[in-house]
């Protein structure tokens, strides 16, 4: 980034302060198991990392290229009493938090996060189920976001925290600083260039491009900044990393 976009950025950064603040298996059940997939799965985030470099991006594609349709999957519609009262009102009282090891808390709206500078990308989605579909998504940077709230020295993971609820409580998921600041890790509220379906996230999902879909939560409501994930659910660092085994890296 060259200085005069870097300074442009604290500029608006300060400006958006005062804006934000204002408004599996036995074997894996085991010891010896556990400790064996965890090796495995720091090798895969490391091979990952330094075959495709910190700041490698994920392919985009071209609009003729876009699915024609793009499925949701898991929760589909959240029940609960405070969505369903929030989506009737299409969103007006939607509010996303920036809290946890930060210097400056903030709270944005759907207004504030239009008001950001956007990206857009055309990527392809890929579920852990099998399917892919292509798609256009739109919204801030992550790390606008972070940056706007200061994020700590001793934060060394980002916490997402959803409204939908699954049986075994409230959807969530977590990804290190070297995927929270790459580029295309967005806020997304545009899907195709409409707002987001409800069954795809809406008013407002991740993007983590490099990783599988079950990493780029939906319907959020928070982005925590922490030192652990010790204490966050299981402690595994995800909804079905705690209760399936996922891995908690999905680099593809």
């Amino acid at each position: 980034m060259n200085s005069g976009i870097g300074i442009k950025r604290r500029g608006f950064i300060a400006g958006l302060l005062g804006l934000a603040a204002a408004g599996c298996t036995k074997v894996a059940e085991s010891r010896a198991g556990k400790s064996i997939f965890d090796a495995a799965e720091r090798w895969h985030a490391g091979a990952h990392r330094l075959l495709g470099g910190r700041t490698a991006l994920a392919p985009e594609y071209t609009p003729a290229e876009i699915s024609p349709f793009f499925r949701g999957n898991g929760t589909l519609n959240p029940s609960s009493d405070a969505y369903q009262a929030s989506l009737a009102g299409n969103f007006t009282d939607w509010r996303l938090e920036v809290r946890g090891l930060v210097r400056h808390p903030l709270t944005f709206t759907l207004d504030n996060i239009r008001a950001l500078p956007q990206r857009t990308q055309i990527t392809r989605h890929d579920c852990v189920e099998g399917w892919s579909a292509i798609g256009q998504w739109t919204g801030p940077q992550l790390s606008l976001l972070l940056d706007a709230a200061g994020v700590r020295e001793d934060a060394r993971y980002i916490v997402f925290r959803c409204a939908d609820t699954l049986a075994g409580g409230a959807y969530y998921e977590s990804i290190d600083m070297i995927d929270a600041y790459h580029p295309q890790t967005i806020v997304a509220h545009l899907l195709n260039d409409e707002p987001l379906p409800v069954r795809n996230g809406a008013p407002l999902r991740m993007r983590v491009e490099r990783q599988l879909g079950y990493k780029h939560p939906k319907y959020l409501t928070a982005i925590e900044a922490v030192a652990s994930l010790e204490d966050i659910g299981g402690g595994q660092g995800g909804y079905w990393e705690d209760r399936a085994g996922y891995q908690w890296y999905a680099g593809i």
